[in-house]
């Protein structure tokens, strides 16, 4: 998800009583130099995680395929360092894309999970890494500018719940469950969206619809949507 404003804004985080809030800064220090962009080198054993990375993700635009597939779930053995230096690139190549959120498969990893930064109502960073999410509830409704990394360039107001309930895994395989408000809660259903094959362009209403394709054809047209 991409904050049009980058200012990241508070939001309220509320942790479900009897669980454990593990942040992938207390499971493993998030990268803190942006390197240029290199290739992502990925060998695939069946469905299982085996990925060497080097330096910053490429962030796929729509519509690629991998984004509009129902990412597949992480399993067993994948929760290893594999999974772990993936996540730690995808907060890299967040940062650097100036997003809150990015999931997997805009990286081009059909597999479910994703990284996100909102700032707590202290203002303080809050990296988290969500694996296999879970929406479980949802209440109200809140209506705000919304962007998404992989359609560079398109903000439009967008739907969601102003609250959520997320159950997922940690790095450890832990179960794990966030209340969460406001930017927090539109960053999860944003993210978890993509996990389902759903994009932002889904949210909107018809028209705004058709008038972000046709933007976006215009862009193809012109070499600077890829």
């Amino acid at each position: 998800m991409n904050d049009p404003g980058f200012s990241r804004p508070r939001a309220v985080v509320r942790l479900k009583p009897g669980f454990n809030l593990l942040t992938v800064r207390q499971l493993q220090p998030v990268a803190t130099s942006i390197q240029k962009a290199r290739s992502i080198v990925a060998a695939r054993a069946g469905d299982t995680l085996n990925f060497s990375f080097m330096g910053l993700l490429r962030i796929v635009h729509y519509p690629e395929p991998v984004l509009l597939q129902v990412a597949k779930p992480v399993v067993g053995e994948e929760f290893n360092d594999h999974l772990k230096e993936l996540i730690d690139e995808m907060f890299e190549t967040m940062y650097d894309a100036r997003g809150v959120g990015l999931a997997a498969p805009q990286v081009a990893v059909s597999k479910r999970l994703f990284v996100m930064d909102v700032a707590d109502e202290e203002g303080t960073p809050n990296p988290i890494a969500l694996i296999n999410p879970e929406i479980v509830a949802r209440e109200g409704e809140q209506i705000g500018d919304e962007g998404c990394l992989s359609f560079p360039g398109i903000y439009t107001k967008v739907r969601r719940e102003v609250r959520t309930v997320v159950r997922f895994q940690d790095l450890k395989g832990d179960l794990q469950e966030l209340d969460l408000y406001d930017l927090a809660a539109r960053c999860v259903l944003h993210e978890t969206d993509h996990c389902d094959g759903i994009v932002f362009l889904d949210r909107m209403t018809s028209l705004k619809r058709e008038l972000a394709k046709r933007k976006i054809k215009k862009l193809q047209k012109t070499g600077k949507w890829d």
